[in-house]
């Protein structure tokens, strides 16, 4: 079997998987399907919390955004996760002490108030749409990718699975759907960042190899190849940061807070048994997506070193299209990368 025979066989027993949780943890009162029945044990709701943090943009973009800007990308690192961590502190044990199914009505009670109701209802309302339409340009990009189809078709599969087990299973199937979801992610991520730590640094652990000096017996560090080769491109160096201290305050703290406010993440504290579950499971979730954090900027180094040798060719002057790497033509359809000959010669740079 070829390994898109593979890649078809995985993703399938993958949805079938996620299918046959949701059928298994079918809602079976109102409070199933809003809140789980309350009854989720704090560790698998933070894994379940941790499968929703590893979204398009923490799965897919996270190592893209730190291998594009280099020291500046961790600022997005420590956004997200503070956000998780305000969010423990400051929301999740109160919200479920309160209660209730949902944040409105959580801000409607709490304030007396049907307008601050109904501001609650239409800022969740824009939060989601919002979020929604990010998550599902990422299904088709990974679909478009890997199962060789179009964008469009390949968010349609993606909304046909999601809307299966949401609406059959509710609250209940998607908590127990998404702590496979996490295993499936996790394990997806770190399997080739093994890998490509033990083929370019010796080293099996990334975050460590990420610190490490290069397998090819030279003694250079990963970062100061990295570094090297970024100024032979005319960037500045990988590790040195071009934002200002305001900067990153600024976006740090739009990124907690806006976190700390995802509509979907929130509801996850509604389905722990007590309140004190609810920090547990804000911890549970810190350390299960610390694993995928950890890695991220490992990653990012990596690919970008493999990337600009790759691309760049043995002399220094590109390579032509004829013998650039099959994943090249494989992302172009996509319409993430492209093909630009500056020179005229056939050679990419």
């Amino acid at each position: 079997m070829d390994i898109q025979g593979w890649t078809f066989l995985l993703v399938g027993l993958s949805f079938a998987l996620y299918i046959g949780i949701a059928i298994w943890a079918r809602a079976g009162s109102t409070k199933e399907f809003y809140v789980a029945g309350g009854g989720v044990p704090p560790v698998a709701n933070g894994m379940a919390t941790a499968a929703d943090w590893m979204s398009a943009a923490s799965f897919i973009s996270m190592a893209g955004l730190i291998s594009f800007m280099g020291y500046d990308g961790g600022v997005y690192l420590m956004g997200w996760t503070g956000g998780y961590v305000l969010l423990a502190l400051c929301l999740a044990p109160y919200l479920r002490k309160f209660g209730k199914f949902t944040v409105p009505d959580f801000i409607g009670d709490r304030y007396y108030s049907q307008t601050a109701r109904t501001v609650a209802v239409i800022c969740a309302i824009f939060v989601s749409f919002t979020y929604v339409a990010g998550q599902m340009r990422g299904v088709g990009v990974v679909f478009s990718r890997f199962l060789e189809v179009d964008i469009v078709t390949g968010v349609l599969l993606g909304m046909c699975v999601v809307f299966f087990y949401a609406v059959l299973g509710g609250m209940k199937g998607i908590t127990y759907t998404q702590v496979a979801q996490y295993c499936v992610l996790i394990f997806a991520y770190l399997v080739p960042a093994v890998f490509i730590s033990m083929l370019m640094t010796g080293n099996p652990v990334p975050q460590l190899g990420f610190g490490d000096t290069l397998a090819d017996g030279s003694g250079t560090y990963l970062l100061d190849k990295l570094n090297g080769l970024s100024t032979e491109l005319g960037f500045t160096e990988y590790t040195s940061g071009n934002k200002s201290m305001i900067d990153v305050f600024f976006i740090t703290f739009a990124l907690m807070v806006g976190t700390a406010g995802l509509p979907h993440v929130i509801v996850r504290f509604f389905t722990v048994p007590k309140v004190a579950d609810a920090r547990r499971s804000a911890g549970w979730a810190l350390v299960f997506i610390a694993i995928l954090y950890t890695t991220a900027p490992a990653v990012a180094s990596f690919a970008r070193v493999n990337m600009i040798e790759t691309i760049n060719g043995s002399d220094g002057q590109g390579v032509v299209y004829e013998e650039a790497p099959s994943w090249i033509s494989n992302w172009q359809q996509t319409g993430l990368i492209g093909w630009e000959d500056k020179n005229g010669d056939g050679r990419m740079f």
